[in-house]
């Protein structure tokens, strides 16, 4: 535990060591030029952002069946929070969160468990569909084969690893965690297998009903495209103007560096390094580069840190039930919604 702790801080600080160094190579001064220049522009880019963060939780309420959906609020508020912890935590931390504050709130331990599984399948998925769009993209508008190539590959191998995430939730991936349990805690087992059993018995329902996930997956697709309006928004106030099918590359390609940098927390350096590539196809400059990041790592917080905020605002209230007198826990709270509702 104690060297992953080390391991975790260690690519941090080089994840920030390296954001520094390519701010540093694109020129302080151009990158600030760049960022002042977007402006009033970052209140557009921190609402598309709200809004994408918003059709996410549609997604993620849209995976439940209807008679143990939970409101869609619910689902929208705790996916802010667990947009907060990914961006601002840890890649993962956020999902966690999310699966603990439902159980508590609004829907039993493994259903909500086993949605953020299944949520997290298909982003993955859709984020895959998207970045595959902008390959074909990248490869009309005449990229190098090198390149595309190598983006290809990339995405090829994110493939492997979404199918290999699919199998591990069915009943391969039971019978193989079952397995490992059993080896592992010996005569002990039988509370924590039947934990697991409940999990994967959620998948299933969950997987039963095709509509859901299918929904869900296009809302999610949905929400990664509306997310190409940060490009197109930001270039814009910087005069320098892209075309849509351009952002579309940008942003789709942007996406995926960040999944493969899922262990470096918010992606530091790599999201700069991957956008100075991207960029350079187009003929824009490192600096606009770098102030695009910037502008998107703006967002992050903006939307991040408020959430976050009401994460521990939740928290207070679940546990000391006097700050809220009308509302003493999680469970009251997911009452009265349905009622408004």
């Amino acid at each position: 535990m104690v060297i992953l702790k080390h391991a975790g801080l260690t690519v941090f600080l080089v994840g920030i060591a390296a954001a520094i160094g390519l701010v540093y190579w694109s020129g302080i001064d151009s990158v600030g030029e760049a960022v002042t220049g977007v402006g009033w522009g970052m209140l557009g880019v921190v609402a598309i952002r709200a809004v994408t963060v918003a059709v996410a939780g549609v997604g993620w309420w849209q995976i439940f069946a209807a008679e143990n959906r939970p409101t869609l609020r619910t689902c929208i508020v705790l996916r802010f929070i667990r947009e907060g912890g990914n961006v601002l935590l840890t890649q993962v931390g956020g999902d966690l969160l999310g699966a603990r504050l439902l159980a508590v709130r609004d829907s039993p331990g493994p259903l909500a468990v086993a949605s953020i599984i299944v949520d997290v399948l298909l982003q993955a998925a859709t984020q895959f569909l998207f970045a595959g769009v902008g390959i074909a993209l990248l490869v009309a508008m005449g990229a190098s084969e090198a390149l595309a190539e190598g983006a290809a590959i990339g995405v090829g191998i994110a493939a492997l690893l979404i199918a290999g995430f699919y199998v591990a939730q069915r009943d391969p991936g039971h019978r193989m965690v079952r397995w490992g349990i059993g080896r592992l805690i010996g005569d002990r087992k039988w509370r924590l297998l039947g934990t697991v059993d409940a999990v994967y018995e959620a998948l299933t329902n969950i997987y039963a009903s095709r509509a859901n996930p299918v929904t869900s997956g296009i809302t999610h697709l949905i929400g990664w495209i509306i997310g190409v309006a940060e490009v197109l928004i930001v270039f814009a106030f910087m005069d320098n103007p892209v075309g849509l099918g351009e952002a579309f590359v940008i942003e789709s390609l942007l996406h995926a560096i960040r999944g493969a940098a899922f262990a470096i927390p918010s992606a530091l350096g790599a999201q700069e390094g991957g956008l100075i590539l991207l960029c350079a196809i187009f003929g824009i400059p490192p600096g606009e580069a770098i102030a695009l990041s910037l502008v998107k790592r703006a967002a992050d917080l903006a939307i991040g840190g408020p959430s976050l905020v009401w994460w521990q605002i939740l928290e207070w209230r679940r546990l000391i039930p006097q700050m809220s007198p009308t509302r003493p826990h999680y469970r009251g709270s997911a009452d009265n919604d349905r009622r408004d509702r």
